[in-house]
């Protein structure tokens, strides 16, 4: 960031993948907030979403084990349709 943008943020929101016998991966996002209007300053839902997405597409075969902090997103209707829709059990 430029020492200019008074206010700006950046938010990472990572995952921590591992797999017995396989390299550990980190998965992650980042969301740049630079107080333009209408600019959200959170993570957007799809964002979240694109993240699991990865975690599939890179660790075939695998199951994913979400452990979620209490954070509205995580809990959110959106969030919980997604998980349910792509779970295999």
């Amino acid at each position: 960031m430029h020492g200019g943008q008074h206010g700006a943020r950046v938010s990472v929101a990572g995952m921590v993948c591992y797999r017995p016998g396989h390299r550990s991966r980190l998965i992650y996002r980042l969301h740049h907030y630079r107080r333009r209007t209408g600019e959200r300053v959170s993570f957007p839902p799809a964002e979240y979403t694109r993240m699991l997405q990865a975690a599939h597409q890179q660790l075939p075969g695998g199951k994913i084990v979400l452990v979620w902090d209490n954070l509205g997103i995580h809990r959110s209707k959106a969030m919980r349709e997604f998980i349910d829709a792509h779970s295999t059990g």
